[in-house]
């Protein structure tokens, strides 16, 4: 178990009924000069829930674990506290800068936010912040981290490849934080967590951020944090009150039909869609480059650069639509975002609310659009029940959903039984005018009537244009059945009943009587062949 020296204790200021006062602006939060001018001049007076609570705690030194969901500003929670300590502390002119913070993130996209975030915090301090992540070369990433960095913000797979360079050495690091811990565990981090965690000095500040608390993240806190301090702001099951969220009932093959024809609406000016695979990212952008909308996709497959450019088009309203994936789409920030759009309804109820949190933020107006299918009904059930409420449905628009899908039957319709088995025969329903078709053996005799749709009339197998009476059919039915007991107590072969039946008639009557014998399996010798002859049967290769 790790520890920290510096937690002291933390003081709230009090209303005079003695409760707790919240601090309105954050000039109040004891944030030195250098980093406040910057937060006026990113144009923030005001804190969020979770900073008004998480600051102090942080600024006094104490180890925090915080539940938020996204769009909370819980990246400045920890980046403001984590600048003003390490800014505190001087530096031996000459020597290269250790690294003793680092901000361990699952996705390129977060911590390229998380390192535009300490920068414009931080600008009037003279303290460096580098970002390291896979999928591009790593020489500019080296060449930074030869000359000295104060915080590194990196993504596990990277990390771990440096370290093993002896590019990157952990062992004076003072604050270790954890962004996004149940998305790390989801994408299979866990292992690579737990080597991070080893090469850490024992003395030191940690913070774990995650919207969610399952079980293994609890028990992650338990291993890592030290008597945490604990913050927890706007709950995962509930959605932002600013957001209108609307469902749209639609079949599979229409949604880009439907997509299409709600992007002719002007007041969709700026649009994330949210697809459940890559294939499908790259299917919806090109239908809409069809449509000549301009749009791009991010997704894992994609570049670090490729990705990067479309995020920051996207920012600057070179293109109106932004189709990703949940895993590429981690730590999106993209200010006054008109819609969200669930192409695809998530199966996970808690995405659903990390998907419209990209709108809504800062205090604005947003919407959130989602197309549900006949599969996906599951999945808005169990969002509804997660957010509390229903999710207003959507029903006049060009595709909905009820001209794809057949009615149901009312009743089951029961199984047609053919003619003759219950004593007569059965006659079928036929269309006005049509007459029932006869059906002719070889020789010319006709064999018997069928009708449109009742079925064949008579026997089984009728005389040449006789119908049998409703006693001569149950007789017949009698004989098949007794046929058929008959057969069934027979002992059948191995091979009984498929096409090459050793044991059928038809079979042994084309062989000679003298040989028979050979092609009856319950006599052959079951012995084991003699030692040092060959099998006749020839190996395939």
């Amino acid at each position: 178990m790790c520890y920290n020296k510096r937690a002291q204790p933390v003081f709230i200021r009090l209303h005079p009924d003695g409760e707790k006062g919240v601090p309105l602006r954050f000039d109040e939060l004891h944030i030195i000069a250098p980093i406040l001018k910057a937060i006026q001049e990113e144009g923030y007076e005001i804190p969020t829930p979770i900073q008004e609570e998480a600051i102090p705690m942080l600024l006094a030194g104490r180890d925090l674990v915080g539940c938020a969901q996204t769009g909370t500003g819980k990246t400045a929670a920890f980046a403001i506290p984590i600048l003003q300590h390490l800014s505190g502390q001087k530096q031996v002119q000459g020597q290269k800068k250790p690294i003793r913070t680092l901000i361990l993130t699952p996705t390129r996209e977060l911590a390229v936010q998380i390192g535009e975030s300490l920068h414009n915090y931080g600008r009037h301090l003279p303290l460096k912040t580098t970002v390291i992540f896979g999928g591009v070369s790593q020489h500019a990433q080296t060449n930074t981290l030869r000359m000295g960095v104060d915080i590194l913000v990196a993504t596990p797979g990277r990390l771990l490849d440096l370290i093993g360079q002896k590019f990157i050495d952990l062992s004076q690091i003072e604050i270790f934080v954890l962004d996004e811990a149940d998305r790390m565990l989801d994408m299979g981090f866990a292992p690579d967590v737990k080597r991070v965690l080893a090469l850490l000095p024992e003395e030191r500040q940690n913070m774990l951020f995650s919207a969610t608390m399952p079980p293994e993240i609890i028990k992650l806190v338990n291993r890592l944090l030290h008597e945490p301090a604990s913050v927890s702001v706007t709950p995962v099951s509930s959605t932002v009150d600013m957001i209108e969220q609307s469902v749209y009932f639609v079949g599979k093959k229409e949604k880009r039909l439907l997509l299409n024809h709600l992007l002719k609406n002007p007041e969709f000016r700026s649009v994330l869609v949210f697809s459940r695979t890559k294939h499908g990212a790259d299917r919806i952008t090109k239908d809409l480059i069809r449509a000549d909308i301009s749009v791009a996709a991010i997704h894992g497959d994609k570049s670090q650069n490729n990705r990067q450019l479309a995020l920051n088009q996207f920012k600057d309203k070179k293109i109106r639509v932004l189709v990703a994936t949940d895993i590429a789409a981690r730590g999106i920030d993209v200010e006054d975002l008109s819609h969200v759009v669930n192409f695809d309804l998530p199966n996970v109820p808690e995405t659903y609310v990390h998907r419209i949190g990209r709108t809504g933020r800062a205090g604005l107006a947003g919407c959130a659009v989602s197309f549900c299918d006949t599969e996906e009904k599951a999945y808005l059930k169990d969002i509804q029940k997660l957010i509390g409420k229903q999710v207003p449905i959507v029903l006049e628009h060009p595709y909905p959903l009820e001209r794809y899908v057949e009615d149901e039957p009312a009743e089951p319709q029961a199984r047609r039984q053919p003619a003759g088995r219950q004593g007569g025969s059965r006659q079928g329903e036929r269309r006005p005018g049509s007459e029932p078709r006869t059906a002719v053996r070889r020789g010319g005799e006709p064999q018997g009537t069928f009708g449109r749709t009742g079925g064949r009339q008579g026997t089984e197998f009728q005389g040449a244009g006789r119908q049998a009476s409703g006693q001569e059919a149950g007789q017949t039915a009698g004989q098949t059945a007794e046929s058929l007991a008959q057969n069934a107590a027979k002992p059948r072969s191995r091979n009984a009943g498929t096409r090459y039946d050793r044991n059928s008639p038809a079979v042994l009557d084309r062989k000679d009587p003298a040989k028979q014998d050979r092609f009856t399996r319950s006599d052959r010798k079951k012995s084991e062949p003699k030692a040092g002859l060959r099998s006749n049967k020839t190996k395939r290769f």
